[in-house]
């Protein structure tokens, strides 16, 4: 049976809670997922870990900031087939590419994954 837009995007905020539990080694923070035609963005907020924003903190702006982005592109890259064997199982479609960034200020992260067409679902029934 189809999953609603709903679903499609709670299994892929889910996906990425445990995505950063398992890999990141972090509990649960405020993770979003939008589905918006052929694109996926998945929104974390309140991902720097206490190391990190020392990190920034103590070295000048930019090598910090320079520095934390290298670490977690590396670590977002090396992540890559089990993130879109994630979205491809929870939407049907191929994932054709993934894009991220972190803001060092923020502590949010994005992920934007695009996909080869848009999923099918199913219509939400209104009561």
């Amino acid at each position: 049976m189809l999953k609603t837009q709903g679903e499609i995007e709670r299994a892929i905020s889910e996906g990425m809670t445990r995505f950063e539990q398992d890999y990141m080694g972090r509990g649960r923070k405020d993770v979003d997922a939008d589905l918006i035609d052929d694109l996926i963005l998945v929104r974390l907020k309140g991902v720097l870990t206490a190391a990190e924003q020392h990190l920034v903190k103590t070295l000048p702006a930019e090598k910090g900031r320079d520095l934390l982005k290298q670490v977690r592109c590396h670590l977002i890259e090396v992540a890559r087939p089990t993130m879109t064997a994630m979205v491809e199982e929870i939407t049907g479609v191929k994932v054709v590419s993934l894009h991220h960034d972190i803001s060092t200020l923020t502590g949010e992260e994005v992920v934007l994954f695009t996909l080869a067409r848009p999923p099918t679902f199913r219509e939400t029934r209104r009561k």
